[in-house]
């Protein structure tokens, strides 16, 4: 046990000293920090400019109709429904009207025939350009006052017909998808990313001990296990410091700015995530970070030469993106989350720590199941840790042609 402490502070004192590490950290916290103060420094501009006098005026929209009387009915629709355009009633003739759009004189114009006929003129056409779906649902809704009154209807009794609502509401009976799915997705995004980046981590360092042989001199005074165990466990842990420190300083950021957020939906559901659901997000990442972890140290510590370590680590990488890539694309819709597929990773120790925490995220799942999911995987955690620790004492004397999996697993298990 003492061993294990000092390698663990060893190795936690390297990441803490690492430039590169604390740098990105820093970085990370203060882009953040920006992100929670853009609605307040969004808002001191914003009255800035108003106090200055320097507000940008709204764009103008041109309204042409050969009829008059339409032209100043739809006015003021269209007035109500483009609040962020100056709308006008063009003077003139319809070339006019293309002149002032092509000069820039108007941002675009509306040229009716009728209320249900009309041409759409703008010089460049914006892909997230919906000006003619809301002058639709405007013209359509006149037209329809317009029959009625015809019809003999009062306006009153119109304008009642035409605000008429249905109300409904929602009952959710078993999850709601909607809210849970921005949970499941942070979740096995992070843990990919932090795979990826602090498994490479463990397998280089693994990999620097043993090219200056230094491991020789290490294994001789301390054992493998608590070396093993020493330097996965400092890099998790270091890992989820980085993840404590941008995600706290999001959440603290979030409560001071949390009148300015405003009711912002994705906000609020993503920092009010539900006590239960963190710990199970908690657990199943942990646990799937280690035992990755492991996987990547024990095979650092069979490469020869540093350069070998990407050729290395391939397979896990390999087995890695492919359970990333079932459970997003069940998640994103392609499967479904309850499908057999998804089922069968939810107890299979290199994808449950993905799929069973969508599962739990996005439907019913028995207590049962997701205990045996846990069981197994912090099972196949702490076997895949100690043969780690054989592999990586046999490993120590492997130099020269790099070996095959099947030799290494052989040699360490008779270990």
């Amino acid at each position: 046990m003492r061993q294990f402490g000092k390698i663990l502070k060893f190795e936690l004192n390297g990441y803490l000293k690492n430039k590169v590490f604390v740098g990105v950290t820093l970085f990370l916290v203060l882009a953040i920090a920006m992100v929670m103060f853009l609605p307040n420094i969004r808002g001191l501009l914003h009255s800035e400019k108003e106090a200055s006098g320097s507000a940008a005026a709204r764009p103008v929209m041109l309204l042409y109709a050969r009829d008059g009387a339409v032209a100043s009915d739809v006015q003021t629709a269209f007035a109500a429904a483009f609040a962020d355009y100056d709308v006008q009633t063009a003077q003139g003739t319809e070339e006019d009207v293309k002149t002032f759009v092509k000069t820039g004189a108007a941002e675009c114009a509306f040229a009716l025939d009728g209320l249900l006929s009309y041409t759409y003129y703008v010089n460049d056409l914006g892909q997230y350009d919906f000006n003619c779906d809301t002058a639709e649902t405007v013209l359509q809704e006149l037209s329809r006052a317009s029959a009625m009154v015809q019809a003999g209807l009062s306006p009153a009794q119109t304008g009642e017909i035409l605000s008429a609502r249905v109300t409904g509401r929602t009952e959710t009976l078993g999850k709601d998808r909607g809210v849970t799915f921005l949970y499941t997705y942070i979740m096995i995004f992070a843990l990919y990313m932090v795979i990826m980046l602090y498994g490479q981590m463990v397998a280089t360092n693994v990999a620097t001990e043993k090219s200056s042989r230094a491991m020789e001199v290490l294994i001789t005074s301390a054992k493998p296990v608590s070396m093993m165990f020493g330097k996965v466990l400092a890099s998790c842990l270091a890992g989820l410091g980085q993840l404590v420190a941008v995600f706290g300083t999001a959440l603290v950021l979030y409560r001071v700015n949390k009148a300015a957020w405003g009711e912002n939906p994705v906000i609020s559901y993503l920092f009010d995530i539900p006590t239960g659901l963190f710990v199970y997000l908690l657990v199943f990442f942990v646990l799937g970070f280690l035992l990755y972890a492991f996987l990547y140290g024990a095979i650092g510590s069979t490469a020869s030469k540093l350069e070998d370590i990407n050729t290395s680590v391939m397979p896990v990488t390999f087995l890695f993106i492919a359970a990333f890539i079932v459970v997003a694309f069940s998640v994103m819709g392609a499967s479904s989350v309850d499908s057999t597929l998804m089922k069968v990773c939810s107890f299979l120790p290199f994808s449950s720590p993905m799929a069973m925490f969508a599962r739990i995220c996005m439907s019913e799942v028995p207590a049962h199941e997701i205990a045996l999911s846990i069981g197994l995987l912090a099972a196949a955690v702490v076997f895949i840790g100690v043969l780690a620790a054989k592999i990586y004492r046999v490993g120590v004397l492997l130099y020269g042609t790099t070996p095959k999996i099947g030799e290494v697993v052989k040699a360490a298990w008779k270990a």
